[in-house]
């Protein structure tokens, strides 16, 4: 079973309430192969909303309590990131997922590259917390960009 990132199966759900759409993502879900989060909506926060990004440490310590994330407007965030991480992680384990397909540069859902905290719209090598939180749980966390170059190899 796969969790996909809601706004890759074509829900608006992203902070600028955009999505995309993907044909191979809509199979799995028709197939039932797939189930759907966004991280961010199950912790309460609302669609659209202010882009935020990780400040002060990784997605690890920002599980730890010693970095935060912080929204465009200078709002702390981290709490309702933290409750949708873990709202997706039992979502995730009430499914029996094994692989979840993230989005990329997410500071919820990024599996290599977010950005770096400032918004300058530079990107550094890091995850955001939910992909971590369900690293730490076993579960296969890729990009959507991994996901599409495993289904040309296949």
């Amino acid at each position: 079973m796969y969790l996909i990132s809601a706004c890759l199966a074509g829900q608006a759900v992203r902070y600028d309430a955009k999505s995309y759409i993907y044909p191979a993502i809509q199979e799995l879900i028709a197939s039932d192969s797939a189930i759907c989060a966004c991280p961010e909506m199950l912790g309460g926060l609302p669609c659209p909303r202010s882009p935020a990004e990780i400040q002060g440490g990784t997605a690890q310590d920002v599980l730890l309590g010693t970095a935060k994330i912080i929204d465009s407007t200078g709002e702390d965030v981290t709490e309702a990131f933290l409750k949708g991480a873990q709202q997706t992680l039992m979502l995730a384990h009430k499914h029996r997922v094994k692989v979840a397909v993230l989005k990329e540069h997410s500071p919820s859902c990024g599996s290599s590259l977010i950005y770096d905290g400032t918004f300058s719209g530079k990107k550094v090598i890091g995850m955001g917390i939910t992909a971590a939180l369900l690293r730490l749980h076993g579960i296969d966390v890729i990009s959507e960009q991994t996901f599409f170059s495993r289904l040309l190899t296949l």
